[in-house]
């Protein structure tokens, strides 16, 4: 497993920058705007960082940002830990045997969200390409918030 990146939900995006990059000297290694779901996703590093985030994308600041303008409080700002894993699947059947609940199934062979005791949202990612699409993740809906 590899750490990858943790989101952070933000009002404004400007007056994030300058706190992230103006006051703690981050850096910008990419950014990412999508028009049809109204939100711009950036990624910041440590400058020390910068070199590995070049190879591997990791590890970074995810700032979202959603044009709707709305305020997040009460935890909603903080949105994910996410971790690259080497077998999405075993992972998650481990999770269900552990009786923890899958928010968002690895229906792609890609993607899966579940929480921690805590209430953390954890997302895994599968490392390279996705795994073939199998049951029963396929027929898995998802539940509850991520």
């Amino acid at each position: 497993m590899k750490y990858l990146h943790t989101m952070v939900r933000v009002h404004d995006l400007d007056v994030s920058l300058d706190f992230y990059c103006g006051l703690l000297e981050l850096v910008e290694v990419d950014r990412y705007v999508d028009e049809v779901g109204q939100f711009t996703l950036v990624y910041l590093a440590a400058p020390a960082d910068a070199n590995q985030v070049g190879r591997e994308r990791s590890p970074v600041l995810e700032l979202t940002y959603n044009w709707d303008g709305e305020v997040y409080q009460g935890g909603r700002n903080f949105g994910h830990l996410a971790y690259e894993v080497e077998d999405i699947y075993a992972i998650c059947r481990k999770a269900l045997d552990k009786g923890i609940i899958l928010n968002v199934p690895p229906k792609d062979g890609h993607m899966a969200f579940f929480r921690s005791p805590d209430n953390i949202s954890i997302e895994l990612l599968q490392k390279g390409d996705a795994l073939p699409i199998e049951e029963p993740w396929a027929s898995m809906s998802v539940q509850g918030e991520w």
